[in-house]
């Protein structure tokens, strides 16, 4: 006892000392003032009430209504309007025990702690003096200026800023909301980790991960394993094993078995390569992909090595050896368009510039177009008409209503041939201008020279062809002679 106005003893409070009056009580390097106290020596407890002041050394300050102080154990446990600080940060709580011995203060009631940067509310919480920890349990909030964290479990260094999330937890800001059932998160740095079912909403966009890393402060994510990019408004979801999201530059990129789903009617188009870029703003977003390129869809499939998609003109573009199988026919040029109707969300037209070339295979052979440019034109998605421009030449197998070859039509023309399909066999055919060749017989046909029955550059590629979502990751490994390498 350091001091006291006043002191006395009553029976009915038997080995208690009464103090009134500035009681200041010193108990190994710890101070207690209050306007009352019983102090029961022997048990070394005090009841101390009325503007109760705890310190611990020159850093701990508690004030409170009441305060139950056991010396024994050098607990003290208090309440009514508790507030406790330090040099990192506040509480506030109805409720506190503080153990001196640990340096550990809980609470069960509903607390608050703020410090420099965030303000944390929880039902029930642990604070670590010596490390700075603050331990929170069930309905926990922390806010500051550019967000809200929301968990059930996490803990937080009051000197870092550090939150350590478990279980459940959501980050929201302005510009997204992050949501994850394990993470790292620096509320002071805006630099952020997630390791468990992780989510990064950015309004029209769904980003998924096993891990994820996110700095705020330059809207900047990366993303590894099982990644899965949702787009609501363009209706695609972008899959693979690494990505990292620009959301500032309004740009996404993803590797490691990327693929692009864009969903189509009640079918979808299935695209891959060995990188997949995404920018542009909701609206004007294009779809670049880079490096052994193959797509599938139940009626179109193809490959090239690069591809790009403009989503608001509705224009695929492939380059760079790029082939198309639609219905039996395969398509190649040196450059493809496939162009989309907008409202219908089906194929329009496609354009084959320079060296177009279409062969369909027949039981007897190959038909084939081949020309300059070559353009087509779907309905329902099916292929309906197909004109060759420039320096036209075909070799088509005619049959009749009963499937029987009557003909092969081999001719050539300096300007165009227009052609329509039925059922994916030829119905009609024009030539325009200049028409030399000739409709051989059958047994004629089977006469000529081999290199007569197929047009120069003529390559039959129906191995490279995907006929399943999963074969647009199979590539076919080229491996090069002995002999070969010896030479180069």
């Amino acid at each position: 006892m350091i001091h006291a106005d006043n002191t006395f003893v009553k029976p009915e409070f038997p080995g208690a000392t009464i103090s009134l009056g500035n009681v200041f009580i010193e108990h190994e390097g710890a101070t207690l003032r209050c306007d009352k106290a019983y102090i029961y020596q022997e048990q070394k407890l005090i009841k101390a009430m009325g503007n109760v002041i705890i310190n611990q050394g020159d850093t701990i300050i508690q004030y409170s209504k009441y305060t139950d102080y056991d010396g024994n154990k050098k607990i003290a446990t208090s309440w009514g309007n508790v507030f406790l600080k330090d040099e990192f940060m506040e509480l506030r709580t109805d409720t506190l025990r503080f153990d001196r011995i640990l340096q550990h203060l809980f609470y069960k009631s509903g607390g608050t702690i703020k410090d420099t940067t965030n303000v944390l509310t929880s039902k029930i919480g642990n604070y670590y003096l010596k490390t700075n920890k603050f331990q929170a349990f069930t309905d926990v909030d922390v806010v500051n200026k550019d967000s809200k964290l929301v968990s059930n479990h996490l803990d937080y260094y009051t000197d870092t800023g550090i939150a350590e999330l478990y279980g459940p937890s959501t980050i929201t800001s302005e510009e997204n909301s992050i949501y994850t059932e394990r993470g790292h998160h620096n509320s002071k740095t805006n630099i952020s980790y997630f390791l468990k079912k992780s989510k990064i909403f950015y309004g029209d966009r769904t980003i998924k991960g096993d891990s994820l890393y996110y700095d705020k402060n330059i809207d900047f994510a990366s993303a590894t394993g099982n990644i899965k990019v949702v787009d609501t408004v363009n209706n695609t979801v972008i899959k693979g094993g690494y990505a990292e999201i620009f959301k500032l530059k309004d740009s996404l990129f993803i590797t490691k078995r990327a693929v692009a789903i864009s969903k189509m009617e009640k079918d979808s188009l299935y695209i891959h390569g060995d990188t997949i870029m995404v920018t542009g703003k909701v609206n004007d977003r294009i779809i670049r992909t880079f490096n052994r390129v193959k797509f599938f869809k139940s009626d179109l499939q193809g490959k090239c090595d690069s591809l790009v998609s403009n989503e608001k003109l509705g224009i695929t573009k492939l380059f760079k050896n790029p082939i198309l199988w639609a219905e039996g026919n395969q398509i190649t040029g040196d450059t493809i368009y496939l162009i989309s109707n907008l409202k219908t969300e089906k194929l329009d037209s496609l354009k084959i510039l320079n060296n177009a070339f279409m062969i369909k295979k027949d039981s007897s052979g190959f038909s084939q177009l081949k020309g300059k440019y070559m353009y087509g034109k779907f309905k329902n998605n099916d292929l309906k008409s197909l004109k060759v421009i420039g320096n036209s030449e075909s070799i088509l197998f005619l049959r009749d209503e009963n499937q029987k070859l009557i003909g092969i039509d081999k001719k050539k023309c300096s300007k165009n041939i227009f052609i329509g399909l039925e059922n994916n066999e030829f119905s009609f055919i024009e030539y325009y201008d200049m028409i030399e060749g000739k409709t051989y017989p059958p047994s004629e046909f089977e006469k000529l020279n081999p290199n007569e029955k197929l047009f120069k550059g003529f390559k039959w590629r129906e191995d490279e062809q995907p006929l399943t979502k999963e074969d647009i990751f199979i590539h076919k490994i080229i491996t090069t002679k002995k002999k070969d390498l010896e030479k180069n």
